[in-house]
Protein backbone atom coordinates (compact mmCIF):
# COMPACT_ATOMS: atom_id res chain seq x y z
CA UNK A 1 0.00 0.00 0.00
CA UNK A 2 2.95 2.53 0.86
CA UNK A 3 4.76 1.68 -2.66
CA UNK A 4 1.62 2.34 -4.64
CA UNK A 5 1.04 5.49 -2.43
CA UNK A 6 4.10 6.51 -3.53
CA UNK A 7 3.61 5.76 -6.93
CA UNK A 8 0.50 7.58 -6.93
CA UNK A 9 2.23 10.77 -5.44
CA UNK A 10 5.42 11.02 -7.85
CA UNK A 11 2.72 10.47 -10.52
CA UNK A 12 1.02 13.74 -9.26
CA UNK A 13 4.57 15.58 -8.55
CA UNK A 14 5.42 14.88 -12.99
CA UNK A 15 2.09 15.39 -13.83
CA UNK A 16 2.42 19.28 -12.09
CA UNK A 17 6.08 19.87 -13.63
CA UNK A 18 4.80 18.97 -17.13
CA UNK A 19 2.02 21.06 -16.91
CA UNK A 20 4.19 23.99 -15.42
CA UNK A 21 6.63 23.37 -18.20
CA UNK A 22 3.81 23.28 -20.85
CA UNK A 23 2.78 26.29 -19.59
CA UNK A 24 6.02 27.59 -19.94
CA UNK A 25 6.65 26.83 -23.36
CA UNK A 26 3.03 28.60 -24.50
CA UNK A 27 4.38 31.92 -22.58
CA UNK A 28 7.72 31.40 -24.66
CA UNK A 29 5.77 31.29 -27.73
CA UNK A 30 3.63 33.72 -26.73
CA UNK A 31 6.18 36.10 -26.33
CA UNK A 32 7.06 36.55 -30.11
CA UNK A 33 5.51 37.69 -33.09
CA UNK A 34 2.55 35.05 -34.65
CA UNK A 35 -0.28 34.96 -37.18
CA UNK A 36 -3.72 33.14 -36.50
CA UNK A 37 -6.04 32.40 -38.63
CA UNK A 38 -9.12 33.47 -37.80
CA UNK A 39 -11.28 32.89 -40.63
CA UNK A 40 -11.04 30.89 -43.62
CA UNK A 41 -15.07 31.15 -45.89
CA UNK A 42 -16.22 33.55 -48.49
CA UNK A 43 -17.51 36.78 -47.67
CA UNK A 44 -21.15 34.88 -47.17
CA UNK A 45 -20.26 32.94 -44.78
CA UNK A 46 -21.55 28.98 -44.19
CA UNK A 47 -24.02 27.98 -44.23
CA UNK A 48 -24.68 30.33 -47.03
CA UNK A 49 -27.86 32.46 -47.37
CA UNK A 50 -30.93 30.99 -48.98
CA UNK A 51 -28.84 27.68 -49.92
CA UNK A 52 -30.99 24.71 -50.39
CA UNK A 53 -27.94 22.69 -51.14
CA UNK A 54 -26.22 19.77 -49.76
CA UNK A 55 -23.18 21.77 -48.43
CA UNK A 56 -25.42 23.99 -46.40
CA UNK A 57 -28.52 21.96 -45.26
CA UNK A 58 -26.89 20.21 -42.63
CA UNK A 59 -25.26 23.03 -41.16
CA UNK A 60 -28.61 25.15 -40.73
CA UNK A 61 -29.21 22.35 -38.19
CA UNK A 62 -25.55 21.98 -36.48
CA UNK A 63 -23.90 24.82 -37.34
CA UNK A 64 -20.12 24.18 -37.79
CA UNK A 65 -18.48 26.68 -34.93
CA UNK A 66 -15.56 27.01 -37.06
CA UNK A 67 -17.00 28.47 -39.58
CA UNK A 68 -15.95 31.59 -39.88
CA UNK A 69 -15.52 34.71 -42.80
CA UNK A 70 -12.03 35.26 -44.03
CA UNK A 71 -9.63 36.90 -41.24
CA UNK A 72 -6.22 36.76 -40.22
CA UNK A 73 -4.58 38.13 -36.45
CA UNK A 74 -1.39 39.12 -35.56
CA UNK A 75 -0.21 39.61 -32.05
CA UNK A 76 3.33 40.99 -31.22
CA UNK A 77 3.45 40.09 -27.43
CA UNK A 78 6.60 41.89 -27.24
CA UNK A 79 5.00 45.64 -27.52
CA UNK A 80 1.78 43.79 -26.30
CA UNK A 81 -0.05 44.79 -29.46
CA UNK A 82 -2.48 43.33 -31.65
CA UNK A 83 -3.92 43.50 -35.53
CA UNK A 84 -6.73 42.10 -36.91
CA UNK A 85 -6.77 41.75 -41.05
CA UNK A 86 -10.36 42.32 -42.34
CA UNK A 87 -13.51 43.41 -40.18
CA UNK A 88 -15.93 40.60 -41.39
CA UNK A 89 -19.30 40.10 -40.22
CA UNK A 90 -18.04 37.26 -37.44
CA UNK A 91 -16.00 39.94 -36.04
CA UNK A 92 -17.31 39.78 -32.49
CA UNK A 93 -16.07 36.06 -32.38
CA UNK A 94 -12.64 37.00 -33.75
CA UNK A 95 -11.94 40.24 -31.93
CA UNK A 96 -12.46 37.91 -28.86
CA UNK A 97 -10.31 35.04 -29.79
CA UNK A 98 -7.68 37.37 -30.62
CA UNK A 99 -7.97 39.24 -27.75
CA UNK A 100 -7.41 36.31 -25.46
CA UNK A 101 -4.57 34.87 -27.71
CA UNK A 102 -2.70 38.38 -27.04
CA UNK A 103 -0.75 39.39 -23.83
CA UNK A 104 -3.17 41.41 -22.44
CA UNK A 105 -6.93 40.11 -22.66
CA UNK A 106 -8.19 43.30 -21.16
CA UNK A 107 -8.36 45.23 -24.32
CA UNK A 108 -10.48 43.81 -26.17
CA UNK A 109 -10.14 46.32 -29.63
CA UNK A 110 -7.09 45.48 -31.67
CA UNK A 111 -4.85 48.30 -32.19
CA UNK A 112 -5.22 48.18 -36.15
CA UNK A 113 -7.61 46.55 -38.57
CA UNK A 114 -6.35 46.44 -42.06
CA UNK A 115 -9.32 45.90 -44.66
CA UNK A 116 -8.33 44.92 -48.19
CA UNK A 117 -12.07 45.93 -50.26
CA UNK A 118 -15.29 47.10 -50.20
CA UNK A 119 -16.97 43.48 -50.87
CA UNK A 120 -19.31 42.55 -47.52
CA UNK A 121 -17.74 40.24 -46.08
CA UNK A 122 -14.59 42.40 -45.52
CA UNK A 123 -15.69 45.61 -44.10
CA UNK A 124 -19.18 45.30 -42.69
CA UNK A 125 -17.92 44.23 -39.68
CA UNK A 126 -17.23 47.79 -38.51
CA UNK A 127 -21.06 48.32 -38.26
CA UNK A 128 -20.34 46.76 -34.59
CA UNK A 129 -17.82 49.36 -33.38
CA UNK A 130 -20.94 52.17 -33.82
CA UNK A 131 -23.17 53.36 -31.52
CA UNK A 132 -25.71 50.29 -32.05
CA UNK A 133 -23.39 48.23 -30.64
CA UNK A 134 -19.49 49.01 -28.94
CA UNK A 135 -19.22 52.31 -29.52
CA UNK A 136 -15.24 51.89 -29.92
CA UNK A 137 -13.63 54.86 -29.33
CA UNK A 138 -10.73 55.99 -32.21
CA UNK A 139 -10.44 52.43 -33.71
CA UNK A 140 -7.27 52.72 -36.08
CA UNK A 141 -8.77 51.29 -39.18
CA UNK A 142 -6.07 50.94 -42.22
CA UNK A 143 -7.36 51.95 -45.94
CA UNK A 144 -6.08 52.80 -49.41
CA UNK A 145 -7.82 56.24 -51.05
CA UNK A 146 -10.84 54.70 -52.58
CA UNK A 147 -11.64 52.90 -49.80
CA UNK A 148 -11.26 55.71 -47.26
CA UNK A 149 -13.45 57.79 -49.20
CA UNK A 150 -16.15 55.14 -49.40
CA UNK A 151 -16.03 55.22 -45.43
CA UNK A 152 -16.01 59.00 -45.21
CA UNK A 153 -19.19 59.55 -48.07
CA UNK A 154 -21.22 57.24 -47.41
CA UNK A 155 -23.61 55.71 -44.29
CA UNK A 156 -23.67 54.19 -42.21
CA UNK A 157 -19.88 53.72 -42.07
CA UNK A 158 -19.47 57.96 -42.51
CA UNK A 159 -21.46 57.53 -39.07
CA UNK A 160 -18.36 56.01 -37.21
CA UNK A 161 -16.07 58.28 -38.90
CA UNK A 162 -18.18 61.37 -37.32
CA UNK A 163 -18.71 59.88 -34.14
CA UNK A 164 -15.36 58.83 -33.45
CA UNK A 165 -15.89 55.42 -33.35
CA UNK A 166 -13.28 54.79 -35.73
CA UNK A 167 -10.07 56.60 -37.32
CA UNK A 168 -8.81 56.10 -40.83
CA UNK A 169 -5.17 56.02 -41.13
CA UNK A 170 -4.25 55.70 -44.94
CA UNK A 171 -1.89 53.74 -46.82
CA UNK A 172 -0.82 53.10 -50.67
CA UNK A 173 0.12 50.51 -53.05
CA UNK A 174 3.12 49.16 -52.36
CA UNK A 175 3.83 51.65 -49.46
CA UNK A 176 5.32 50.03 -46.44
CA UNK A 177 3.40 50.47 -42.55
CA UNK A 178 5.97 50.42 -39.78
CA UNK A 179 3.91 48.72 -36.81
CA UNK A 180 6.81 48.36 -34.86
CA UNK A 181 10.82 47.79 -35.48
CA UNK A 182 9.90 43.67 -35.96
CA UNK A 183 6.56 44.35 -37.57
CA UNK A 184 6.05 45.76 -41.31
CA UNK A 185 2.89 45.75 -43.60
CA UNK A 186 2.65 46.45 -46.82
CA UNK A 187 -0.37 46.69 -49.00
CA UNK A 188 0.01 45.17 -52.72
CA UNK A 189 -3.05 46.35 -55.09
CA UNK A 190 -4.66 43.17 -56.60
CA UNK A 191 -7.34 43.17 -60.00
CA UNK A 192 -10.71 42.62 -58.87
CA UNK A 193 -14.21 43.96 -59.08
CA UNK A 194 -13.59 47.24 -57.46
CA UNK A 195 -17.12 48.98 -57.46
CA UNK A 196 -16.51 51.03 -54.45
CA UNK A 197 -12.84 50.94 -53.85
CA UNK A 198 -9.75 49.25 -54.91
CA UNK A 199 -8.17 45.61 -53.29
CA UNK A 200 -5.42 44.96 -51.98
CA UNK A 201 -3.38 42.06 -50.49
CA UNK A 202 -0.95 42.57 -48.06
CA UNK A 203 2.19 41.51 -47.20
CA UNK A 204 3.22 41.21 -43.37
CA UNK A 205 7.07 41.43 -42.47
CA UNK A 206 7.97 40.07 -39.02
CA UNK A 207 11.34 39.59 -37.33
CA UNK A 208 12.19 36.33 -39.14
CA UNK A 209 9.37 35.48 -41.11
CA UNK A 210 6.98 37.16 -43.83
CA UNK A 211 3.81 36.14 -44.82
CA UNK A 212 1.54 37.23 -48.24
CA UNK A 213 -1.98 37.48 -47.81
CA UNK A 214 -4.13 37.48 -50.84
CA UNK A 215 -8.24 36.65 -50.28
CA UNK A 216 -9.39 38.05 -53.42
CA UNK A 217 -8.26 38.44 -57.01
CA UNK A 218 -9.65 37.72 -60.50
CA UNK A 219 -7.03 35.71 -61.86
CA UNK A 220 -3.16 35.21 -61.66
CA UNK A 221 -2.64 36.15 -64.82
CA UNK A 222 -3.96 39.77 -65.06
CA UNK A 223 -1.93 40.91 -62.00
CA UNK A 224 0.54 42.91 -62.78
CA UNK A 225 3.03 40.92 -60.32
CA UNK A 226 4.35 37.33 -60.79
CA UNK A 227 2.57 35.44 -58.07
CA UNK A 228 5.27 32.97 -58.34
CA UNK A 229 7.98 35.67 -57.40
CA UNK A 230 5.26 37.07 -54.98
CA UNK A 231 5.67 33.31 -53.43
CA UNK A 232 8.97 32.77 -53.10
CA UNK A 233 9.45 36.05 -50.91
CA UNK A 234 7.31 34.85 -48.56
CA UNK A 235 7.02 32.04 -45.69
CA UNK A 236 3.62 31.75 -46.05
CA UNK A 237 1.39 32.03 -48.48
CA UNK A 238 -2.86 32.71 -47.94
CA UNK A 239 -4.33 32.85 -51.77
CA UNK A 240 -7.66 32.95 -52.74
CA UNK A 241 -9.59 29.55 -53.19
CA UNK A 242 -12.88 30.86 -53.62
CA UNK A 243 -14.12 28.00 -55.96
CA UNK A 244 -12.37 24.42 -56.22
CA UNK A 245 -13.01 24.40 -59.83
CA UNK A 246 -16.12 25.94 -61.93
CA UNK A 247 -18.82 22.77 -61.81
CA UNK A 248 -19.56 23.89 -58.58
CA UNK A 249 -21.94 26.75 -59.20
CA UNK A 250 -24.19 25.76 -61.49
CA UNK A 251 -26.61 28.91 -60.31
CA UNK A 252 -25.04 31.51 -60.89
CA UNK A 253 -22.94 33.20 -64.13
CA UNK A 254 -19.47 32.39 -63.10
CA UNK A 255 -17.58 34.78 -64.97
CA UNK A 256 -20.23 37.50 -63.02
CA UNK A 257 -17.55 36.16 -59.92
CA UNK A 258 -13.97 35.74 -61.36
CA UNK A 259 -11.60 34.13 -59.16
CA UNK A 260 -8.63 31.79 -59.49
CA UNK A 261 -10.23 27.96 -59.22
CA UNK A 262 -8.25 25.59 -56.80
CA UNK A 263 -7.26 23.52 -59.75
CA UNK A 264 -6.18 26.39 -61.73
CA UNK A 265 -3.65 27.69 -58.88
CA UNK A 266 -2.66 23.87 -58.65
CA UNK A 267 -1.77 23.69 -62.27
CA UNK A 268 0.17 27.13 -62.19
CA UNK A 269 2.06 25.77 -59.11
CA UNK A 270 2.48 22.40 -60.08
CA UNK A 271 5.83 23.24 -61.12
CA UNK A 272 7.04 24.67 -58.32
CA UNK A 273 9.46 22.78 -55.73
CA UNK A 274 8.12 20.98 -52.82
CA UNK A 275 9.23 23.92 -50.73
CA UNK A 276 7.85 26.57 -52.31
CA UNK A 277 4.66 24.64 -52.44
CA UNK A 278 4.35 23.60 -48.90
CA UNK A 279 4.11 27.32 -47.93
CA UNK A 280 0.60 28.05 -50.22
CA UNK A 281 -2.52 27.85 -47.66
CA UNK A 282 -5.83 27.86 -50.06
CA UNK A 283 -8.53 30.40 -48.10
CA UNK A 284 -11.27 32.24 -49.04
CA UNK A 285 -13.71 29.36 -49.54
CA UNK A 286 -17.22 29.60 -50.74
CA UNK A 287 -20.25 27.84 -49.18
CA UNK A 288 -19.93 25.74 -52.03
CA UNK A 289 -16.50 24.49 -51.76
CA UNK A 290 -15.45 21.03 -51.44
CA UNK A 291 -12.36 21.96 -49.76
CA UNK A 292 -13.76 23.07 -46.69
CA UNK A 293 -14.65 19.80 -45.90
CA UNK A 294 -11.29 17.96 -44.26
CA UNK A 295 -12.73 14.21 -45.90
CA UNK A 296 -13.15 15.06 -49.14
CA UNK A 297 -11.57 13.93 -52.27
CA UNK A 298 -10.84 17.34 -52.95
CA UNK A 299 -9.45 18.37 -49.80
CA UNK A 300 -7.13 15.41 -49.51
CA UNK A 301 -5.92 15.72 -53.31
CA UNK A 302 -5.18 19.34 -52.42
CA UNK A 303 -2.68 17.85 -49.78
CA UNK A 304 -1.31 14.93 -52.70
CA UNK A 305 -0.71 17.39 -54.67
CA UNK A 306 2.06 19.35 -51.90
CA UNK A 307 -0.37 22.40 -50.97
CA UNK A 308 -2.03 23.38 -47.82
CA UNK A 309 -5.86 24.27 -46.67
CA UNK A 310 -6.05 26.96 -44.21
CA UNK A 311 -7.55 26.04 -40.85
CA UNK A 312 -9.08 28.11 -38.49
CA UNK A 313 -6.69 28.93 -34.91
CA UNK A 314 -3.83 27.51 -36.97
CA UNK A 315 -0.74 30.19 -35.62
CA UNK A 316 2.31 30.57 -37.92
CA UNK A 317 5.50 32.39 -36.51
CA UNK A 318 6.64 35.68 -37.53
Amino acid sequence: MKKLKLAFFIAFISLIIHRQDMNAQDNVARSEIFLVILGTVQDGGSPHIGCKKSCCTGLFEEPDKNRKVVSLGIVDASNDTKYLFEATPDITIQMKALAQMSTSSQQEVPDGIFLTHAHIGHYTGLMYLGKEAMGAKQVNVFAMPKMKSFLKSNGPWSQLVSNGNIRISPIRNDEEISLSSDLKVIPLKVPHRDEYSETVGYRIIGPNKTALFIPDIDKWHKWERDIKAEIGKADYAFLDATFYDAAEINNRDISEIPHPFIIESMSLFEDLPEEEKEKIYFIHMNHTNPALDENSRQYSRILEKGFNVARIYDEFKL
